[in-house]
């Protein structure tokens, strides 16, 4: 498996943001091929994290591409800043 977990700082609108992704964007990322689980959480003080898993990199690598689409296309004006992106091999999991 395969995860990708992008940080995003500055957010406008939390419960936006969360509707957004909840409604717009799942349906998208739930379409890549390899999908696992997808969670989008509120970490307070304006940052939200998402975390993606795939059964392989070239599922998270589409889901990257999917969501900086998402991101410029619908919720530019509430997630102002880049997001931090890290990804990788689950070495571990339960």
């Amino acid at each position: 498996m395969y995860a990708v977990i992008r940080r995003y700082e500055g957010v406008t609108e939390p419960a936006e943001a969360g509707r957004l992704v909840n409604e717009e964007f799942l349906p998208l990322v739930r379409q890549v091929q390899g999908f696992v689980a997808y969670y989008w959480v509120d970490a307070g003080g304006g940052v939200m994290v998402s975390t993606s898993v795939f059964q392989d990199r070239s599922g998270a690598e589409e889901s990257t591409d999917r969501a900086k689409d998402f991101v410029r296309d619908r919720l530019a004006a509430l997630l102002p800043q880049p997001p931090q992106v890290t990804a990788g091999e689950v070495v571990a999991a339960s």
